[in-house]
């Protein structure tokens, strides 16, 4: 037994939390303690007093975070074990071999550790708090990093939640917790191929690992194929279209600095490689202009257009149009690879926004694969919303 603050909730609101969705929201809440801290550990009760589980606290409308549906510590060897079997996972799935040495550790509600994003690129470990919890828990979990990585693995521990937290609550904290730059190779390997991580300033964690299976499945769509790789970022899509024989690959992205990063990332694995180009454009615009039937493999990767509930009928839209730009422009018999990693839309939404593209196009068009995220990047099957990569790959007449 622990001695934690008790967060009592209504009554009739704990059908949720005994289906083991770990989220409890402000709603819920019947009961308050008067001295109660963002970020500390609490017990959720239900309105008989009954135990319900053990979570974080924050103001917002996500009020506790459920670390564990048990009466239990929130300590070391708590995060040791949560850690230790997110490793075991992620060998048992092959993923530390030494032509690749980049994957996600720890998905937050998936590994039971809500809150938390470990990903890992080489021997360093970048790790990000989406809660006020983790956050003051980051030191205890670097311990539990340190205690479950062999040290021919773990090197630093890069920490970057200046973007995911309140502004009141972070300020200047992103570093290096464990190791520091010497101890950091900034370059990691995928499935052979190597990319530059920017995790100081890049994006998430610095790389889009979720799309690791579906750039591999790219590859071997583009022999012989004039492939666009919109919202490139880095260029993953394109470093596989390269190796899977493209004829020629043009990666479009909005970022001057994510453009250059991609060019990069092009020479560090195909030095040199006149395949290749790049521009920083709007993607909107640059569809608009190219020739109809310039290219016969678009990739379409767009940043998330819904972060909230409230934005999900402008980011369907969003899709609809961007969707409908890709058709207008894609050559006969082609080939369209395009996602959404909006959270907040449902895989059944997206397709429909997909679908109105295509029927307003005109064109045939066939579904040849149904995409979501990779096994590193588990689903917790109480909590449906980790499911928020989607993705179509469709063949157009």
């Amino acid at each position: 037994m622990n001695h934690y603050k008790e967060v009592i909730l209504r009554r009739k609101k704990d059908e949720s939390l005994r289906r083991f969705h770990p989220w409890v929201f402000s709603g819920a809440i019947d009961h308050l303690p008067a001295d109660i801290e963002e970020g500390e550990v609490v017990k959720v009760l239900a309105d008989d007093r009954s135990f319900l589980g053990t979570g974080h606290y924050q103001n917002g409308s996500i009020a506790v975070r459920i670390l564990s549906f048990d009466d239990e510590s929130i300590n070391r060897d708590f995060y040791v074990a949560r850690i230790a079997a997110a490793f075991a996972l992620r060998k048992k799935l092959g993923l530390l071999r030494t032509d690749n040495n980049t994957f996600r550790l720890i998905h937050g509600e998936g590994d039971y550790l809500p809150g938390l994003i470990i990903d890992i690129y080489g021997h360093t470990a970048v790790m990000q708090a989406h809660s006020i919890g983790m956050h003051r828990d980051r030191h205890l979990i670097v311990e539990a990093l340190a205690k479950v990585l062999p040290s021919d693995i773990l090197h630093a521990v890069f920490y970057k939640s200046e973007g995911t937290l309140p502004a009141n609550i972070v300020s200047d904290t992103d570093g290096y917790l464990m190791g520091s730059a010497e101890n950091s190779d900034p370059v990691a390997v995928e499935n052979g191929l190597k990319f530059h991580i920017d995790w100081l300033k890049g994006q998430k964690t610095g790389f889009f690992i979720d799309q690791r299976e579906n750039r591999v499945l790219l590859e071997r769509y583009s022999a012989g194929r004039t492939v666009l790789n919109m919202f490139c970022y880095t260029g993953g899509f394109s470093v596989y279209a390269l190796r899977g024989g493209a004829q020629k690959v043009d990666s479009v992205d909005s970022s001057a600095k994510a453009v250059m990063i991609t060019d990069q990332n092009i020479e560090l694995n195909f030095s040199n490689d006149p395949r290749h180009a790049s521009y920083a454009q709007d993607a909107f615009k640059y569809l608009k202009q190219i020739e109809p039937g310039s290219y016969d493999l678009i990739i379409l990767d767009p940043p998330a257009f819904a972060k909230h509930r409230s934005a999900i009928n402008n980011a369907l839209q969003g899709y609809k149009k961007l969707n409908l730009s890709a058709l207008h422009a894609i050559a006969p018999g082609g080939i369209l690879f395009t996602f959404s990693c909006s959270q907040a839309i449902t895989k059944e939404q997206f397709r429909l926004a997909v679908f109105s593209a295509a029927a307003i196009s005109g064109r045939k068009v066939r579904i040849l694969h149904q995409l979501t995220q990779p096994a590193d990047h588990p689903i917790n099957i109480y909590h449906p919303e980790g499911e928020y990569l989607k993705g179509l790959v469709l063949q157009v007449e």
